[in-house]
């Protein structure tokens, strides 16, 4: 087992290009890129090494991207009960702000990512796996503790949901 610092510093770039891809938001990227480590640390002494350390930060970074969002649309739906002056950014939806998209392709990155969220949640999770990741099926297999036949059902209808959308 890797000690912390080398964990860090061998995937945290992975986590936050994963976390960046799920969140479209560098500043949440971020913040859930921390959490992750945050738990990745506290958790370290009960890896037992029945998948890769890659596999375990993985599946963590995606729970802790899926938390998020749920957290989110929380805040979304019950924003109403917090008084305006006590709210800040952080309680509302941000605009798309990914650091590696020119300003002309903004718009229909921000179209299709928009298309891409509103995939059930395990599509999305393995066509960005798949697509951003550049993940194997075996890997997403291991990462979502699914069989290679289920990630290949999963990408087959978030391919067909996202053709069927309008403008894809």
């Amino acid at each position: 087992m890797m000690s912390f610092a080398v964990l860090y510093n061998t995937y945290a770039e992975m986590v936050f290009n994963l976390c960046l891809n799920y969140l479209q938001n560098q500043q949440d990227a971020e913040e859930v890129t921390q959490d992750v480590f945050v738990k990745v640390h506290q958790q370290l002494h009960r890896f037992e090494g029945r998948s890769t350390e890659k596999t375990w930060i993985y599946r963590i970074a995606i729970n802790q991207c899926l938390d998020f969002l749920k957290a989110r649309r929380r805040l979304k739906r019950f924003g109403w009960v917090i008084p305006l002056a006590t709210q800040d950014s952080s309680t509302h939806f941000t605009s798309f702000d990914h650091p590696g998209v020119l300003l002309e392709d903004k718009e229909a990155l921000e179209a299709l990512f928009k298309k891409i969220n509103a995939l059930p949640e395990q599509q999305k999770t393995a066509l960005l796996l798949k697509t951003m990741e550049h993940c194997s099926q075996q890997e997403i297999a291991d990462i979502m503790e699914i069989s290679t036949k289920a990630v290949e059902s999963l990408l087959s209808r978030a391919r067909k949901n996202l053709s069927a959308t309008k403008d894809f």
